[in-house]
């Protein structure tokens, strides 16, 4: 089998050599945006104000 390995992969590598706490800072920079908990009761909120939406929302009646 062939060991080939890209240029990119070698520079991810390298790069979390040279910088081993780059994982950790990538899961803290997701924790900002992605993983966040749900609020419920905010949940119930947004469910309670929705306004439904007409089938076509640009004729004006």
């Amino acid at each position: 089998m062939a060991s080939y390995v890209s240029e990119a992969t070698q520079f991810i590598n390298q790069y979390k050599k040279d910088h081993p706490d780059t994982e950790k800072r990538q899961r803290e920079g997701r924790l900002l945006l992605w993983d966040k908990e749900i609020d419920l009761e905010q949940q119930e909120q947004y469910k309670a104000a929705r306004v439904p939406q007409k089938p076509y929302v640009y004729h004006n009646k």
